[in-house]
């Protein structure tokens, strides 16, 4: 059977549509449970669901930026970042990004299934060769975002144990210690992956894994010049294109703090304000950002479950303990968050299906 573009986002669609009917019939509470968790939430649901509208926002400008230093000019004619806010090309990356990340969320193995979906829909405009080049970029410049994010939040925390906000014991700064040297390592694998690429090293890297070793072989033969083609792309845009490059890293790790306003809305709807006043909301959107830390970092630990199922959880109720507060409340953010989690998948699901 040929597979046409329109079969792939079919298939797409209806993976996604399973995988939200498995996490509903699966859920971690009953549905008593959870509609009082949402009654709870009340009003507050409208800025918990509508902050994601700007943070997919954020991603999308990060990703345009990519491709914008990944793409000749004459393939998007926009020159500008402030020009294409209006144009139909961001509009399309738009969606590709909300579709993406709904497959991300919606499947296993470590949140892949956006990324061959954004492939084949971007190829239709900058070619198949361009479009891995630049979705490989911008999902390695969404995990770098997250390391940067893990790595600065160490010293928001020493920060904060300094000033006597939270508590700093041995056990604390071995933790600290180790998510240092973790973030440490990975920029240097990062480093290494932007100067000289790296899909012909994982295609061979794959040939490693037992029963995979003739499919890579063949793979390699076949797609050998494109793939070094598209590892020549990823290292042009670090060494060609700096200004683009960090202007993508900034823009998804600012998006990871806009995140965190998510978490400080249902900490202000259980009345935690660390004392009101600018002085408190200030500390408790600090505090909302070490816990979106840790929990992330909880939950790429262990990537391959859909939706990070019982991952998540897990690491909001870790991470909020940790700061003093009550497993309760974690265990009701998590649920909230996971609700979220399923609106945007759904959205995501409809954009696909959508004609531009």
């Amino acid at each position: 059977m040929k597979w046409t573009k329109q079969k792939v986002n079919n298939l797409f669609f209806f993976l996604g549509v399973a995988a939200v009917v498995v996490m509903l019939l699966t859920f971690d509470v009953s549905f008593i449970e959870l509609w009082h968790h949402l009654c709870k939430a009340g009003y507050w649901l409208i800025p918990i669901l509508g902050i994601w509208f700007f943070i997919y926002g954020l991603n999308a400008l990060a990703w345009l930026c990519v491709i914008r230093g990944n793409v000749p000019d004459e393939i998007t004619p926009h020159s500008s970042l402030l020009s294409s806010l209006s144009s139909r090309f961001f509009w399309r990356i738009f969606r590709l990004t909300i579709t993406g990340y709904a497959l991300n969320y919606a499947t296993p193995v470590g949140g892949l299934g956006g990324e061959p979906y954004r492939i084949v829909e971007l190829s239709k405009d900058i070619g198949n060769q361009r479009a891995a080049s630049s979705v490989i970029l911008y999902a390695m410049m969404h995990v770098f975002a997250h390391f940067w994010l893990w790595f600065s939040t160490v010293f928001l925390y020493l920060a904060l144990a300094a000033v006597g906000d939270l508590p700093f014991t041995s056990a604390t700064a071995v933790v600290l210690a180790i998510i240092t040297v973790f973030c440490l390592i990975a920029f240097y694998l990062f480093s290494k992956g932007y100067r000289h690429g790296l899909t012909f090293k994982v295609i061979r890297l794959i040939g490693k894994i037992p029963g995979l070793k003739g499919w890579s072989t063949r793979f390699l033969e076949r797609h050998s010049e494109a793939l070094h083609n598209i590892d020549h792309q990823i290292a042009a845009l670090h060494q060609q294109d700096k200004r683009a490059f960090y202007s993508s890293l900034l823009l998804e790790y600012l998006s990871r703090i806009v995140q965190s306003m998510e978490i400080m809305f249902m900490l202000l709807l259980f009345g935690i304000d660390c004392g009101g006043g600018w002085t408190g909301l200030t500390l408790t959107f600090l505090h909302s950002i070490l816990i979106l830390s840790f929990t992330t970092l909880l939950a790429n630990l262990i990537g391959f479950l859909p939706m990070q199922l019982g991952v998540q959880e897990g690491g909001f109720v870790i991470s909020i303990a940790a700061m003093g507060l009550s497993a309760a409340l974690g265990l009701f953010v998590s649920i909230i968050c996971r609700v979220r989690e399923i609106v945007w998948i759904i959205i995501g699901l409809i954009l696909m299906k959508i004609k531009e």
